[in-house]
């Protein structure tokens, strides 16, 4: 049997070259990226998922997912990679690294429920030398209070056995500027072990590793990065509602200070957060801090101005209309983008949804454009039976009105100016004054 420092330093040799085999445990957007990556350095990949038609889809060389091209997928295949749902096969693996969802529950508390299930999956088939590390974004604490015990149950002792990390993923899709590798990653162990293992096992995958103290350090760190714009983007909206009922066009604002060299960071307010992280991870630090009797108060604070960011947006939309003579009941409106953020097609939390279901509340005959989503898809708390309408000048002129909530680069805003009868812009597109449009 290996001694400790024996079997660390096997573990760590199997990285540097490339013998280990990387099993990435859910293939959405953080997964995908991570396959890719391995697969492209050299590294034999494994992809495990609960579902067996985006497994399928994977193993044909494709990818639903629009800013990941199918050409990267097919290659990962040529190179190794295969998709399962079998999750015997983790025992085949050296490093193990866990992408699954981390949603709030209906009463806005952490669900740990993908985490815990994947642990326990997982836990049967864990053999000496084996690294898994979570990335899912979670509150402080998780790794150590929910992975490192299931990892026991299997008998195996983390930190001399099998090593246990935390490294947040800082995915961001459809950024040119910055990929998996180029992203510094943050990484911390459960011990110094684990945290030597965590590093070898991102070593050759990542340019810059940030190793940090603990686990619990490095949940924090996901944390604050996503509350530190969630605070920022809270307050630049509400800012919007005030320079609104001011006369003051908040774009122009943002504008002016952006020229101080220094001490300014612009925000640009919107009809709402969207996206996996920023409207849900400050709840996870909110919920766990009443453990320790504290309040968040400004988390808290900027999360209700968020969450309201889609009704101002449908307080100028029923303005607008009742100026013209009109109700929304009846009226027929096209929301203008329904994905969380532009040029993407991802509608996790995107606040287009929230908006469209308060219109066909109201009664409003409802339509969508969207050149990233084709189909409305299949969501927790949104359903709609809809496909993105086509853009053209008898489309937009045979509306009551537009929602510019989404501002994706493909769409012909001068044709939208110049042929939609009312547009309440949610995004700042439109900055010169016009009777027809309403800054939203």
């Amino acid at each position: 049997m290996l001694e400790r420092g024996e079997l660390l330093e096997g573990v760590i040799e199997k990285f540097e070259d490339r013998t280990a085999v990387i099993a990435v445990v859910g293939l959405g957007y953080v997964g995908q990226p991570l396959v890719l990556r391995f697969a492209e350095i050299g590294y034999r990949v494994l992809g495990f998922d609960i579902s067996l038609e985006l497994v399928n889809l994977l193993n044909s060389g494709s990818s639903p997912i629009e800013h990941i091209d199918n050409k990267r997928i097919a290659a990962a295949r040529l190179a190794g990679f295969e998709a399962t749902t079998d999750f015997s096969r983790i025992k085949d693996a050296t490093g193990i690294i866990m992408c699954v969802p981390t949603p709030l529950n209906k009463h806005r508390e952490p669900d740990l429920s993908f985490i815990v299930n994947t642990c326990e999956q997982i836990a049967p088939y864990l053999q000496d030398g084996q690294v898994v590390a979570l990335e899912s974004t979670t509150y402080p604490g998780t790794t150590k209070e929910v992975v490192v015990p299931r990892l026991e149950s299997a008998g195996l002792e983390v930190g001399k056995s099998v090593f246990a990390v935390y490294s947040p993923e800082r995915e961001d899709p459809a950024n040119i500027d910055f990929t998996t590798s180029t992203i510094p990653k943050v990484v911390g162990g459960h011990t110094p072990a684990c945290l030597k293992a965590g590093l070898a096992l991102y070593g050759g995958a990542i340019e810059t590793l940030v190793p940090v103290s603990s686990t619990e350090t490095a949940e924090m760190t996901k944390l604050l990065e996503n509350i530190h714009r969630a605070v920022n983007i809270g307050l630049v909206n509400e800012m919007k509602i005030v320079a609104d009922k001011m006369g003051i066009d908040i774009f122009e604002v943002i504008d002016a200070a952006a020229t101080k060299p220094f001490g300014f960071t612009p925000y640009y307010p919107g009809p709402g957060l969207g996206g996996h992280c920023i409207p849900i991870d400050p709840f996870y630090l909110t919920w766990k801090a009443r453990e320790f009797g504290l309040q968040t108060r400004f988390i808290e604070l900027a999360g209700e101005v968020n969450r309201v960011m889609p009704d101002f947006v449908m307080s100028k939309l029923v303005s607008a209309l009742n100026q013209r003579g009109k109700a929304v009941k009846g009226a027929k409106v096209m929301v203008l983008g329904i994905a969380y953020k532009k040029n993407v097609d991802d509608m996790r939390e995107s606040p287009s949804a929230v908006i469209m279901e308060e219109l066909r509340r109201q009664g409003a005959v409802l339509s969508y454009a969207d050149p990233h989503v084709p189909v409305f898809p299949k969501m927790r708390e949104h359903s709609f039976d809809l496909s993105a309408v086509e853009l053209t000048p008898p489309t937009l002129a045979a509306q009551d009105a537009v929602v510019l909530a989404t501002d994706h680069a493909a769409f012909d805003y001068e044709m939208i100016r110049k042929h939609a009868p009312l547009i309440v812009d949610a995004r700042g597109v439109f900055r010169a004054p016009e009777k027809h449009i309403v800054r939203a």
